[in-house]
Formats: C-alpha cells, structure tokens, sequence
C-alpha cells in the first residue's frame, strides 16, 4: 500500500478556509447558555453537509453513508459512516460538537461573529471550541476514499474533543450544585433583629468546603495521570432578590459546581453534601457568626435560618485505560508526527466518554487547539486558537492512527464520523 501521507498531500488550505468561513459565519446562532442562548446546530450541519454529499450515498457519488438525525427542532446531529467490509466492528471519532461557549463581541479585537481573514491571518484565531472538530473531517473522510478502508480492529472510540495535540488521559466530574439560604428580612440599622442569610451563606459554604476536603482529599491516582488539580468543591454565581442596600435581604443563593477526579463516586459527593447541609440546619445556633449581633437564630420569634441544597444533572469524570491498545497507538501516532508525548490530565468534563467506557469500549480523548491565554485579544481570558500547522498536525495524527492498525491488524473495518448538538468541550 502506498504511504498514506503521500497519497492525502497537505491540508487543502482553500477548500479548509472556505469551509471555516462558513461555520464562523452561524457563531451567533450556535451560542450555547440557556435558557437566553439554544444553539441551532442545524445552521453548522447545512455546511457539513454541503462538503459531504457529493462524495455520499446519497448523491451516489462516493461510499458516505450521512445520515441527519434530529430529536428537537434545529438541532440535528450528523452520523457520517465509512462502510468497511466487516460488519459491526466500527472505529468511531467522536465529539464534534457543533455548539459554542458564549462570548462578549465588545472583547474581541476581530468579531467572532463574521469571519474576518485578516484576524484568521494574524492570529490563526477562530472559535475552536466548535471549528475544529466539525470543519477538519470532512476533509479527511473525503481523503479517505483513496485509501480502502484498513483500520484496526479494536473495540475504541476516539473522543476528539479536547486541546494541545496530547493525550488527555483522564477528565473530571461534575456536580452542579445550588445553596438556598434563608433569613428574616429586617433594616440594616437593626441587624440583631434579622438573620442576615448572606452571613449565614458565607460561614455554611466555608463549614461545606472544609468538610468536602477532609472527606475528598487529594488521590493517589491523580498523580499517576498527572491531573493539574485534585477535586474541588467552590462557589461560581450569588444572586438574591434585590432590595436596598440598607436591607438585610431575606434570602440569598449560592451557586457552583464540584469537579471530582474519577477516582471519586459522583453519588457519594452528593450524599455527602446533602448530609453536610442537614448537620449544619440542625446545628444552626453553633456555626461561626460575624459581630457581636449576627446570630441564625430569632427565639423570641421562634425564626431560625436555614439553608437547602439542590443539584442539576451531574456527570461523572474518566481516567482512559493506559495499558490499551488504543492509548499505544495514539500516544505513537502523537509522537510521529507532534514529536514528543506528554499526556495530561484535567477536571474539564466531556460528556458520554465515562458512559462508553464503562460499557466496555477502550476510550482515548484527543485534541487540536492550543489552549493560552492572551492579555491583548480578551484581556486575559483563555481562549482556545489554532494555527493552519495544528490543522495539518491533526489530519496526520489521525492518519498515523489508520496506519498504525493496518500494521497491527491488516483487518477492514467500518469507520463513523459523529458529529454531535447537545454536547460540550470541557464542560
């Protein structure tokens, strides 16, 4: 078989820019922060499909089996499947998703919502969270048809879906959670005659965290997969109804999340946090107070403050199999053609891999972009960017993947291309 790089060539730059156009082109419409923000990935799959279908089944001019499936309006996913000769044994690359992060367009030099060539130019900077994974394989599937369908007979799926070219070998959990306090609303002035709930907030979360750590400390594991942080458990968002500033508000709320290495069970940090709130109420009168008149109790009045937890959907972290098959040959390909490996670990959370791995999959996550962070593009926020080499990069590294079968295995195999809506890169 001739050598597959030479048989792709490099990137197809004008074909790759034009697409990525396009796909900047929906940012606005693909903003992902509901209930104000419900991307319409549909407006992304138009353009994939627009690339895909004269090499398909459909438009009988190539092997691509597309399908368009939906399960809420506007926001469809995209199965793109490579047939091999043996059924059922599939190589699957997953998550390229087709949303977005939100973003300010006042903080960008160059709007993220128009492509503007001369940003993509000086910076090689577009919205990676989204272009990468959607924008990159189209090209490589319509490469593909020139090569036969040899890859590896494994039980794996390859996530795509993270950043830095490496192996990311392990993710985080998370647990979104949501502390309601309530007070009794009274005038600043007399403050021994309320209970202050965001004082109670600040002393019950600082009683919560403290306990979270001695009962979540740092896993010997972590060290192994190289995970930046151990698990942590912090406050992101405080709202309470408004009022005055000379009020002490009757009620307040306290928002964050948990992110739990995976050597942690998302169902015991819940428990565990619902039993740290039941202590605390119970025990109201004995957590910390601040002055010499704040209290969480009113006996004379027979008020005392209070303080609930509720939790959104959680998700639980993985840790990849690093004596797979599969993390071998990523972490060969990686060095092929990056030129070192130095998998990393970290409590982002990617959806679905913990699902697919316990279900028995070998399951290994990979990415493109470069994560930095730029004080003169948006004032010191991160952002994810990537250059035309990363792109090249990629299309090679999945390349090596290919080979790296054939050479294993020499067996056909089926290959499926995802392309998902409702997903999210380190979430």
């Amino acid at each position: 078989m001739a050598d597959i790089e030479q048989i792709l060539g490099d990137l197809n730059k004008d074909s790759f820019v034009s697409l990525l156009k396009n796909i900047i082109g929906e940012s606005k419409y693909v903003q992902n922060n509901p209930p104000e923000l419900i991307p319409e990935e549909d407006r992304v799959v138009t353009h994939v499909l627009n690339s895909l279908l004269p090499y398909s089944t459909t438009t009988r001019g190539g092997p691509l089996i597309v399908n368009h499936v939906s399960y809420f309006p506007k926001r469809g996913n995209l199965i793109v499947e490579y047939p091999g000769t043996e059924p059922g044994k599939i190589l699957s690359f997953v998550g390229m998703h087709m949303d977005v992060v939100t973003a300010n367009p006042n903080d960008w030099v160059c709007s993220f919502l128009s492509f503007v060539f001369s940003c993509l130019l000086k910076w090689g900077l577009f919205d990676f969270d989204l272009v990468m994974r959607v924008l990159l394989f189209p090209h490589e599937v319509v490469a593909e048809f020139y090569l036969g369908s040899y890859v590896y007979v494994l039980w794996l799926r390859f996530w795509i879906d993270t950043a830095d070219k490496q192996p990311c070998i392990g993710t985080g959990g998370m647990i979104p959670w949501k502390l309601h306090f309530t007070g009794k609303l009274f005038h600043s002035g007399l403050p021994h005659k309320a209970i202050n709930p965001l004082e109670l907030g600040m002393e019950a979360l600082k009683e919560i965290q403290s306990r979270f750590y001695k009962d979540f400390p740092p896993h010997k594991e972590e060290q192994v997969y190289g995970f930046a942080t151990p698990s942590t458990m912090k406050p992101t968002q405080w709202s309470y109804p408004g009022g005055g500033i000379n009020q002490i508000p009757a009620e307040c709320t306290i928002s964050g999340d948990v992110r739990l290495t995976p050597f942690y069970s998302v169902n015991d940090v819940i428990n565990k946090l619902q039993e740290y709130v039941d202590e605390i109420n119970e025990n109201i009168e004995k957590l910390d107070t601040r002055g010499p008149v704040s209290k969480y109790v009113l006996p004379e009045e027979n008020l005392r403050g209070s303080l609930t937890v509720t939790f959104n959907e959680a998700s639980s972290g993985v840790a990849c199999d690093l004596k797979s098959r599969g993390f071998e040959v990523l972490c060969k390909a990686t060095e092929k053609v990056v030129g070192h490996v130095k998998p990393y670990s970290i409590t982002g959370t990617l959806p679905l891999i913990r699902d697919l791995k316990d279900e028995g999959f070998d399951v290994q996550t990979a990415g493109y972009a470069e994560v930095a962070y730029s004080e003169s593009l948006l004032g010191a926020s991160p952002k994810l960017y990537s250059m035309l080499q990363e792109k090249q990069d990629a299309k090679y590294n999945n390349i090596s993947l290919y080979r790296q079968g054939i050479e294993q295995q020499r067996k056909l195999r089926p290959t499926a291309f995802i392309f998902l809506s409702n997903s999210h890169s380190f979430g």
